[in-house]
């Protein structure tokens, strides 16, 4: 534990100049766009999960928005994350816990209109069968949920909601799907005055046959594509830009940051940004990530360092120190993003939830 000298108060350092820091964009129009999307897809109702502060964009930007759209039922991980929506909302929509009751936690449920889904025999035992709820079944991906040996103990329950998940939906040719679905149809008939919800955007974009009473669409409402491949184009909810704070010629044979991992072939024009992984820009992205200025694209030479990149600015030859640069949106699309740095749009998105909102 590291703890202030005595008699050395400390000293708040004096705010930063806006345009040294990375800006993050965020439009609601777009993430309401999107859920009209998967609401056009969707048989029944279409909800929308705003959990991890709405994948790291605001879910006090993000939920407003699809409220206005029209969604009516809305998906959280935690109690915690339920307050906090409904202090948002108000009342006149239904909020879903994901994770489920922890001990001690039914007052605030029940006092906050929350809805928790009941994953396992414990849970179910310590809450009021009487009040709402929805129940969560395993059909195979072995994380949260009912296993099929157990649903006896949930025989007395009225849940609202029966929901499974699809392990595998971002590959519809994989088997899994439909022997997930024939589970899932399986374990709701014993209890058949509940709705049935199975898809998240991958299940959605499987088809109708997928979707059921209630779909959960999550990563598609951000602009993330749910599938492995051959993804529907979304509208862009997140631009991350950030400054550059120098400009400079690279002669031939110089190399640039730490490691020396990249060396100039022939003389380029450079610019450092201020950004790096302490903004969650994925130091995964050294060598492969990109920039977008002036119209055109910018490679990322050499490593991500905590707090700076270095582009070649090459092919935009009037950038300049305090521009900003496009490292996300439009140009620089998050499925593009995810694939170069080795990882899902998920986590580009959630890692930028420190990052300041313009």
């Amino acid at each position: 534990m590291i703890t202030a000298l005595p008699n050395s108060p400390a000293s708040p350092a004096a705010p930063e100049a806006p345009r040294r820091l990375a800006r993050l964009k965020v439009s609601a129009d777009a993430a309401a766009a999107n859920w009209k999307f998967f609401d056009a897809r969707s048989a029944g109702e279409c909800g929308a999960v705003v959990k991890a502060d709405g994948y790291g964009l605001g879910a006090g930007i993000i939920a407003p928005a699809l409220a206005a759209a029209g969604a009516r039922t809305f998906f959280v991980a935690t109690l915690g994350e339920g307050l906090a929506l409904r202090a948002l909302l108000g009342a006149g929509v239904a909020i879903m816990v994901f994770n489920g009751p922890a001990h001690g936690e039914s007052e605030a449920y029940v006092q906050a209109d929350l809805i928790p889904v009941l994953n396992s025999p414990a849970q179910i035992a310590a809450w009021d069968a009487g009040a709402p709820h929805a129940l969560h079944v395993d059909t195979g991906m072995n994380r949260l949920g009912l296993k099929p040996h157990e649903l006896n103990a949930a025989r007395d329950l009225r849940p609202l909601v029966v929901m499974s998940h699809l392990a595998c939906a971002s590959d519809p040719a994989h088997a899994m799907n439909a022997a997930q679905r024939a589970r899932f149809i399986e374990s709701a008939a014993h209890f058949p005055m509940a709705r049935k919800s199975l898809a998240a955007s991958g299940g959605v974009m499987l088809g109708r046959d997928y979707t059921f009473d209630l779909t959960r669409p999550g990563i598609g409402l951000y602009g993330g594509g749910a599938l492995d491949e051959a993804n529907p184009q979304l509208f862009t909810v997140a631009t991350l830009e950030a400054p550059i704070l120098q400009v400079f010629d690279l002669p031939a044979g110089a190399s640039i940051g730490y490691g020396a991992t990249f060396t100039a072939a022939s003389p380029i024009r450079a610019a450092t940004v201020a950004l790096g992984y302490a903004d969650g820009w994925l130091r995964s992205l050294s060598g492969s990530g990109y920039g977008h200025i002036g119209g055109a694209t910018c490679p990322l030479l050499g490593r991500v360092s905590m707090d700076l990149v270095t582009i070649d600015i090459s092919a935009a030859p009037n950038a300049r120190e305090g521009d900003f640069v496009e490292f996300l949106g439009p140009n620089v699309k998050l499925d593009d993003v995810a694939a170069r740095a080795g990882t899902i749009s998920y986590e580009v998105l959630t890692n930028l939830s420190g990052v300041r909102r313009a």
